[in-house]
C-alpha cells in the first residue's frame, strides 16, 4: 500500500479516517487529534512572551502530538493493548520541517518523559533517522487534517542565536508552555467541570491597592520604629514606575519589609500590566504566617499557598489520572500557578526552574511577566548561587519579569570579576545605612570573648537572665540538651521548643503559642530553644537573645528577633561559641569561622548595613565555589536531565516520615488515608498536602539507624512508629534531620 492510500484511507462508512489523541471520556467523546493539535498550539501560542516567538510556540502545539498519527497508536486508542510512544518520532519531525528550532524538538521529545540531555536528543534523532518514511507519511496526515501548517514559519530571533543559555532558557519556556496547554486541553477533555473550575481572574490592582492603603492608615504611628516603617515604605514606593529589572529593599529586620514589598510590587505590576506577584519565602513555616496577614487584607480567594512536597506526577493523562484530582480551583491552580497572588517556597521555585519534569515545570510560563519578590534571600545556598543568579537574569531577558530582593542582609549579588552576577540591581531604598543607624535596637555582648566553652556555661548563663529569651543553635542535637537543662532550672513560667523533629504542624502550634506568650498581660517569663528556623520571617521579639556563633547573616537575622519592634531603649544580643559543636556541614563551618573572626575584632560591624555584602563577597572569594556542581556549563550544552539531578536547594536526599500517632488529628488522617487508599489504590493530591502538615523530613542515614520503628504502609508512605514527644517531635539522638 502506498503513502497515499495508507493516509487517505477511509472509514467503513466512506468518511476520511478521523485521528484521535485520546479515548473517549465519561460523556463517550472522542478527542479527535486535529482538534487537540490546533487548541494546545492556541494556548501554547498565548503563552508567548514576544511577538517574535509566537509562532515557535504555536508550532509546539502543532507538532507535540503528530506521532499519533501513527497507525500503532490509533490501534492502542481503539483496542489497548501495547502503546506505540508518540513523542519522539515527534521530535524527529519537528527536526526535518524545522531543523533550526532545537528548541521545538527537546520540547515534543520532553513533553512525556522530561527534557533530556542533549546527546539523548541527538542520539533519538539518529535512531528516527531509519524511520524516514514513517515521519513523511505521518507528515502528510498532518497536512490533511490541518492544512495551515504546510504554510508556517519560524525562526529564532538574532537574541537566542547568539547566547546558548538564553537559547537554553528559552527552551524551558517552550516545555513549560507546551506541557500546560497539552495537559489543560487534555483536561477540558477528560474532565470538562475541572477545567471550567480553574482560576482565570485578574488581578484588580486599584482594588488591591486600595485594600492595603487602608491598612496602612490604622497601623500605629506612637513610637519611632512606626514612623520609620511609614518613612521606609514611602522611600520605596516612589520608584514603583521603573521598567521590568532587578530590585532591592535592603531594611532592618522589624520595619515590615513584607507589606511594603507587596505595596511597591502592586504600583509596579499595574504600571508594567504584569499578570500576577510570586512571594518566594525560604521555609514551609513561613508560608502560613505570610498567608494568614495576605488573606486578612486582600481576601481568601487571590491567594494561592504552595510549597515543596506537594506529590507532583509525571505520568500521561489518562481517564485514570484525571478521575483521580477532584481538587478546588485554588488546588488545581497549584499545578499551573494561574492565580494572582501566590506564596511559594525558595524550594519550590528554584528547583522547578532548574527541572527537566513536566509537572515540576508547568507553571514555569507563568513567571513571565510577574513581579517576583525574595524574601530573606541570603538563604540561597552559597554552592548554588552563581547559577540561579545567571538563570534569574536569562528569565528576566527571555520574558518580562521583575524580581525584587528583600532582606536586612543583602548578599552580593553584582557582577564582579569572577562572579557572574546581576549588571544592575535598583535599591529601592535611597540610603539603606541611615535606617539601620536610627534602629540600632540591640547591644551585643560576646560570651569569654568568643572562646570555645562549653554548653553547661551557656545554660548557666541563661538560668540567670529576669527577662524572656531566645537561644538559638545549629544543631537539633544541641538545641534538645540545651533545652533539658534549662528546663531542669525552673527560673522561667514556660519552656519551648521548636526545630524540624517536629512536624510542620507542631511548629506552628509552638510558633502561635510563643508569640501570645509574648503579649501576654501580665508579662509572662518565657524560655525558647531553637535551631535556625526561626531567624526568617518569624515574626518574634523577645528581650534577649542568645545566638551561637553561625554565618554572618545568621547572627544579624537572630539578632532580628529582638527588640523587633523598639519597645526597649536597647535589646539585648549574646553570641558564643561552643566547644566541640556540630554545624550543619563544612560551608556553615568556613562561613561561621569567618564570621567570628570578623566579630570578635569588632562586634560593631554587626551593626552597618554594608558589612554583610563585603563578608559575602569574601566568602564566595575564599570559602566557597558559587557553582560547585558546573550547573551554568551543563546549561550550555543543553543538558536538562543532568541540572536537574544536579540542582537541589536541600543537598542531601530526604524521605517524609508520617508523623500519624503525634495528635488526635494525625491518628485521624491516617484513617482517613487508609480507607482512600483502600477504596481507590491511590493517595489523592489533596490527602497528600495534608500529610505534609504531619511528616518530618529526614535523611537516609536516619531511615537506616531507625528502620525497626518506621513501617511502609500499603500506600507507599513511611509511617513513624516510634515515640513522638511533644517537646522534640521525633525522639531518636544522634542522627540529624533536616533543619
Amino acid at each position: 500500500m502506498n503513502q497515499e492510500e495508507i493516509t487517505n484511507k477511509p472509514s467503513n462508512n466512506g468518511k476520511m479516517k478521523e485521528f484521535v489523541a485520546h479515548s473517549k471520556n465519561n460523556f463517550g467523546e472522542i478527542h479527535l487529534l486535529k482538534d487537540h493539535l490546533k487548541n494546545t498550539a492556541v494556548r501554547a501560542h498565548s503563552f508567548a512572551t514576544d511577538e517574535d516567538l509566537t509562532n515557535l510556540f504555536y508550532l509546539a502545539g502543532i507538532l507535540h502530538d503528530v506521532g499519533k498519527y501513527q497507525d500503532g497508536f490509533q490501534n492502542y486508542i481503539e483496542y489497548g493493548g501495547q502503546k506505540t510512544f508518540h513523542a519522539g518520532i515527534g521530535a524527529y519531525i519537528a527536526k526535518i520541517l524545522f531543523n533550526k528550532l532545537i528548541p521545538l524538538q527537546f520540547a515534543i521529545q520532553g513533553h512525556h518523559a522530561g527534557l533530556p540531555d542533549n546527546e539523548n536528543r541527538r542520539s533519538n534523532n539518529e535512531n528516527y533517522a531509519q524511520s524516514e518514511e514513517l515521519a513523511q507519511e505521518l507528515i502528510t496526515r498532518l497536512y490533511n487534517d490541518l492544512a495551515e501548517i504546510k504554510n508556517k514559519e519560524a525562526d529564532l530571533p538574532q537574541l537566542y542565536s547568539k547566547n546558548l543559555l538564553l537559547t537554553e532558557c528559552l527552551t524551558r519556556l517552550l516545555f513549560s508552555s507546551l506541557t500546560d496547554a497539552d495537559w489543560l486541553d487534555t483536561e477540558r477533555h477528560f474532565l470538562p467541570e475541572k477545567s471550567q473550575a480553574r482560576l482565570e481572574s485578574e488581578i484588580d490592582y486599584d482594588e488591591l491597592i486600595n485594600q492595603l492603603e487602608k491598612i496602612f492608615t490604622l497601623l500605629p504611628i506612637d513610637r519611632e520604629i512606626n514612623r520609620l516603617r511609614t518613612e521606609a515604605r514611602l522611600d520605596v514606593i516612589n520608584k514603583f514606575s521603573k521598567p521590568p529589572g532587578f530590585f532591592s529593599i535592603q531594611l532592618p529586620t522589624g520595619l515590615g519589609k513584607t507589606l511594603t514589598s507587596i505595596h511597591w510590587a502592586l504600583l509596579h505590576a499595574k504600571e508594567n500590566k504584569l499578570k500576577r506577584i510570586i512571594i518566594v519565602l525560604p521555609y514551609i513555616n513561613i508560608i502560613d504566617q505570610t498567608a494568614t496577614i495576605l488573606k486578612e487584607i486582600f481576601g481568601e480567594e487571590i491567594i494561592l499557598e504552595h510549597h515543596s512536597g506537594i506529590m507532583e506526577g509525571d505520568d500521561e493523562y489518562s481517564n485514570e489520572t484525571f478521575d483521580s484530582t477532584q481538587l478546588s480551583p485554588k488546588q488545581l491552580a497549584c499545578e499551573n500557578w494561574q492565580a494572582p497572588i501566590i506564596i511559594t517556597t525558595a524550594v519550590q521555585f528554584f528547583e522547578s526552574l532548574f527541572s527537566n519534569r513536566p509537572s515540576k515545570c508547568r507553571k514555569n510560563h507563568n513567571i513571565a511577566n510577574s513581579v517576583v519578590i525574595f524574601d530573606e534571600v541570603q538563604t540561597l545556598p552559597k554552592e548554588l548561587v552563581e547559577p540561579t543568579i545567571i538563570m534569574l537574569k536569562n528569565i528576566s531577558q527571555v520574558s518580562k519579569t521583575s524580581f525584587l530582593f528583600c532582606t536586612a542582609t543583602m548578599p552580593a549579588f553584582g557582577k564582579r570579576e569572577g562572579f557572574d552576577g546581576i549588571e544592575e540591581t535598583i535599591s529601592l531604598i535611597g540610603n539603606p545605612m541611615k535606617y539601620f543607624d536610627v534602629t540600632k535596637r540591640v547591644e551585643y555582648k560576646l560570651i569569654k570573648k568568643l572562646k570555645p566553652v562549653g554548653l553547661d556555661i551557656v545554660a548557666e548563663q541563661l538560668l540567670k537572665e529576669k527577662t524572656s529569651y531566645l537561644a538559638v543553635v545549629n544543631t537539633k542535637s544541641v538545641a534538645k540538651k540545651l533545652f533539658v537543662k534549662i528546663k531542669e532550672g525552673r527560673t522561667h513560667d514556660e519552656y519551648f521548643h521548636l526545630s524540624t523533629a517536629m512536624c510542620a504542624h507542631h511548629r506552628k502550634k509552638i510558633i502561635k503559642k510563643i508569640i501570645a506568650a509574648l503579649s501576654a498581660k501580665p508579662k509572662r517569663k518565657i524560655a525558647v530553644v531553637s535551631t535556625q528556623l526561626v531567624e526568617a520571617g518569624v515574626d518574634f521579639d523577645f528581650p534577649c537573645v542568645y545566638r551561637a556563633i553561625a554565618p554572618l547573616d545568621s547572627v544579624i537575622q537572630a539578632a532580628g528577633r529582638c527588640n523587633r519592634n523598639g519597645k526597649m531603649k536597647k535589646g539585648k544580643v549574646v553570641l558564643f561559641d561552643l566547644t566541640d559543636h556540630p554545624m550543619p556541614d563544612k560551608t556553615y563551618r568556613a562561613c561561621a569561622e569567618f564570621a567570628k573572626g570578623i566579630i570578635k575584632d569588632d562586634p560593631q560591624i554587626l551593626h552597618h548595613a554594608e558589612s554583610f555584602e563585603r563578608y559575602y563577597e569574601q566568602v564566595i572569594e575564599f570559602f566557597v565555589d558559587p557553582d560547585r556542581y558546573k550547573i551554568t556549563k551543563e546549561r550550555e550544552m543543553f543538558n536538562f536531565k543532568t541540572v536537574n539531578n544536579q540542582y537541589h536547594i536541600i543537598d542531601k536526599q530526604t524521605t517524609l516520615l508520617f508523623a500519624a500517632f503525634y495528635s488526635n488529628e494525625s491518628k485521624e488522617l491516617f484513617e482517613e488515608v487508609t480507607k482512600f487508599f483502600d477504596d481507590s489504590g491511590f493517595i489523592s493530591k489533596e490527602l497528600y498536602r495534608k500529610i505534609q502538615q504531619f511528616g518530618v523530613q529526614v535523611y537516609q542515614d536516619f531511615l537506616k539507624k531507625y528502620g525497626n520503628q518506621i513501617e511502609q504502609h500499603k500506600s507507599g508512605l513511611k509511617i513513624w512508629l516510634g515515640k513522638y514527644d511533644q517537646d522534640f517531635g521525633i525522639t531518636p539522638e544522634d542522627v540529624e534531620t533536616v533543619f
